[in-house]
Protein backbone atom coordinates (compact mmCIF):
# COMPACT_ATOMS: atom_id res chain seq x y z
CA UNK A 1 0.00 0.00 0.00
CA UNK A 2 0.97 3.73 -0.41
CA UNK A 3 1.88 3.64 2.84
CA UNK A 4 3.95 0.48 3.35
CA UNK A 5 1.51 -1.66 5.16
CA UNK A 6 0.20 -4.79 2.86
CA UNK A 7 -3.53 -5.89 2.43
CA UNK A 8 -4.90 -9.29 0.34
CA UNK A 9 -6.81 -7.88 -2.15
CA UNK A 10 -9.69 -9.63 -4.73
CA UNK A 11 -10.59 -8.71 -7.99
CA UNK A 12 -13.70 -10.39 -9.73
CA UNK A 13 -12.83 -10.82 -13.12
CA UNK A 14 -15.29 -9.68 -15.78
CA UNK A 15 -15.63 -9.55 -19.43
CA UNK A 16 -17.23 -6.52 -19.57
CA UNK A 17 -21.07 -5.35 -20.29
CA UNK A 18 -24.12 -3.09 -21.33
CA UNK A 19 -26.71 -1.03 -20.13
CA UNK A 20 -29.33 0.39 -22.34
CA UNK A 21 -31.99 3.34 -21.76
CA UNK A 22 -34.63 2.53 -24.39
CA UNK A 23 -36.86 5.46 -25.43
CA UNK A 24 -39.84 4.87 -27.58
CA UNK A 25 -41.57 8.11 -29.22
CA UNK A 26 -43.82 9.14 -26.42
CA UNK A 27 -41.08 9.43 -24.27
CA UNK A 28 -41.46 5.85 -22.24
CA UNK A 29 -38.73 4.49 -21.14
CA UNK A 30 -38.57 0.61 -21.30
CA UNK A 31 -37.09 -1.33 -17.83
CA UNK A 32 -37.23 -4.59 -16.82
CA UNK A 33 -38.00 -6.11 -13.07
CA UNK A 34 -36.23 -8.86 -12.04
CA UNK A 35 -35.09 -10.98 -8.59
CA UNK A 36 -31.62 -9.77 -7.51
CA UNK A 37 -30.58 -12.63 -4.78
CA UNK A 38 -27.70 -10.40 -3.28
CA UNK A 39 -30.63 -7.73 -2.67
CA UNK A 40 -33.63 -10.24 -1.30
CA UNK A 41 -35.87 -8.41 -3.52
CA UNK A 42 -36.90 -7.23 -7.03
CA UNK A 43 -34.84 -4.30 -9.04
CA UNK A 44 -36.20 -1.96 -11.59
CA UNK A 45 -33.70 -1.67 -14.04
CA UNK A 46 -32.52 -0.64 -17.76
CA UNK A 47 -32.11 -3.56 -19.64
CA UNK A 48 -28.20 -4.82 -19.57
CA UNK A 49 -26.04 -7.92 -20.21
CA UNK A 50 -22.56 -9.00 -20.42
CA UNK A 51 -20.77 -9.39 -23.37
CA UNK A 52 -20.40 -12.21 -25.28
CA UNK A 53 -16.91 -13.80 -26.13
CA UNK A 54 -15.68 -11.59 -29.14
CA UNK A 55 -18.79 -9.81 -28.80
CA UNK A 56 -18.59 -6.03 -29.63
CA UNK A 57 -20.89 -3.50 -26.93
CA UNK A 58 -23.02 -2.35 -29.64
CA UNK A 59 -24.00 -6.34 -30.79
CA UNK A 60 -24.39 -7.01 -27.29
CA UNK A 61 -26.63 -3.57 -26.55
CA UNK A 62 -28.37 -4.64 -30.01
CA UNK A 63 -29.15 -8.41 -28.78
CA UNK A 64 -29.53 -7.91 -25.00
CA UNK A 65 -33.33 -5.66 -26.03
CA UNK A 66 -34.29 -8.12 -28.27
CA UNK A 67 -33.73 -10.55 -25.47
CA UNK A 68 -35.00 -8.60 -22.54
CA UNK A 69 -37.59 -6.34 -24.05
CA UNK A 70 -38.66 -7.65 -27.31
CA UNK A 71 -37.62 -4.80 -29.31
CA UNK A 72 -35.11 -3.70 -31.99
CA UNK A 73 -33.22 -0.46 -31.99
CA UNK A 74 -33.67 1.52 -35.21
CA UNK A 75 -30.93 4.06 -33.99
CA UNK A 76 -28.22 2.98 -31.53
CA UNK A 77 -25.94 5.99 -29.61
CA UNK A 78 -23.14 5.09 -27.37
CA UNK A 79 -23.66 8.19 -24.62
CA UNK A 80 -20.69 6.58 -21.84
CA UNK A 81 -18.72 4.28 -20.45
CA UNK A 82 -17.30 3.64 -16.66
CA UNK A 83 -16.39 0.80 -14.31
CA UNK A 84 -19.10 -0.36 -12.48
CA UNK A 85 -17.17 -1.10 -8.69
CA UNK A 86 -13.65 -0.82 -9.52
CA UNK A 87 -13.36 -1.12 -5.67
CA UNK A 88 -13.47 -5.16 -6.44
CA UNK A 89 -14.33 -5.77 -10.11
CA UNK A 90 -12.86 -5.16 -13.61
CA UNK A 91 -16.59 -5.13 -14.82
CA UNK A 92 -16.39 -1.95 -17.27
CA UNK A 93 -19.87 -0.85 -18.93
CA UNK A 94 -20.61 0.81 -22.26
CA UNK A 95 -23.97 2.26 -22.07
CA UNK A 96 -26.22 3.38 -25.03
CA UNK A 97 -29.18 4.98 -26.05
CA UNK A 98 -31.90 2.82 -27.87
CA UNK A 99 -34.55 4.85 -30.14
CA UNK A 100 -36.91 4.49 -33.06
CA UNK A 101 -37.98 0.90 -31.16
CA UNK A 102 -39.61 -1.89 -32.77
CA UNK A 103 -41.08 -5.43 -31.79
CA UNK A 104 -38.51 -8.02 -32.46
CA UNK A 105 -37.59 -10.53 -30.05
CA UNK A 106 -35.37 -13.10 -29.09
CA UNK A 107 -35.23 -15.81 -26.46
CA UNK A 108 -34.28 -14.51 -22.73
CA UNK A 109 -31.93 -16.45 -21.01
CA UNK A 110 -33.11 -19.85 -19.36
CA UNK A 111 -32.04 -17.89 -15.27
CA UNK A 112 -33.78 -14.57 -16.12
CA UNK A 113 -37.26 -14.02 -15.29
CA UNK A 114 -37.94 -10.38 -16.39
CA UNK A 115 -41.33 -8.33 -16.04
CA UNK A 116 -41.19 -5.40 -19.20
CA UNK A 117 -42.53 -1.81 -17.67
CA UNK A 118 -42.80 1.34 -19.67
CA UNK A 119 -42.44 4.67 -17.75
CA UNK A 120 -42.65 7.91 -18.81
CA UNK A 121 -39.57 9.62 -18.48
CA UNK A 122 -40.91 12.74 -16.37
CA UNK A 123 -41.94 9.73 -13.72
CA UNK A 124 -38.20 7.88 -14.11
CA UNK A 125 -36.48 11.34 -13.49
CA UNK A 126 -39.07 11.71 -10.60
CA UNK A 127 -38.57 8.21 -9.17
CA UNK A 128 -34.53 8.54 -9.42
CA UNK A 129 -35.02 11.31 -6.58
CA UNK A 130 -37.09 9.52 -4.87
CA UNK A 131 -34.90 6.69 -3.94
CA UNK A 132 -37.27 4.26 -6.20
CA UNK A 133 -33.98 3.12 -8.65
CA UNK A 134 -31.83 1.70 -6.34
CA UNK A 135 -29.70 0.16 -9.36
CA UNK A 136 -26.51 1.28 -10.03
CA UNK A 137 -25.88 1.23 -13.47
CA UNK A 138 -29.43 2.70 -13.94
CA UNK A 139 -29.31 5.67 -12.10
CA UNK A 140 -25.91 6.40 -14.29
CA UNK A 141 -27.04 5.59 -17.77
CA UNK A 142 -29.79 7.67 -16.75
CA UNK A 143 -28.07 10.75 -15.90
CA UNK A 144 -26.00 9.99 -19.48
CA UNK A 145 -29.22 10.03 -21.46
CA UNK A 146 -31.26 13.08 -20.02
CA UNK A 147 -29.07 15.72 -22.18
CA UNK A 148 -30.63 13.43 -25.34
CA UNK A 149 -34.54 13.09 -23.87
CA UNK A 150 -35.23 16.90 -23.21
CA UNK A 151 -37.93 16.71 -26.27
CA UNK A 152 -39.28 13.56 -24.56
CA UNK A 153 -39.67 15.09 -21.26
CA UNK A 154 -41.40 18.54 -22.17
CA UNK A 155 -43.33 17.40 -25.37
CA UNK A 156 -44.48 13.96 -24.61
CA UNK A 157 -47.70 13.56 -22.45
CA UNK A 158 -47.16 11.65 -18.98
CA UNK A 159 -50.17 10.41 -19.29
CA UNK A 160 -50.10 8.77 -22.24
Amino acid sequence: MPHGGVANLETVEHAGAVTIFPIDADGNVWFVRQYRHSTGGELLELPAGTLDDGESPSACALREIQEEIGMAAGNLQKIGEFFLAPGYSTEYMVVYLATDLSPSSLPGDEDEFLHIERIHIGQVIEMARNDLLRDAKTLAALTLALPFCESAWYNADPSA
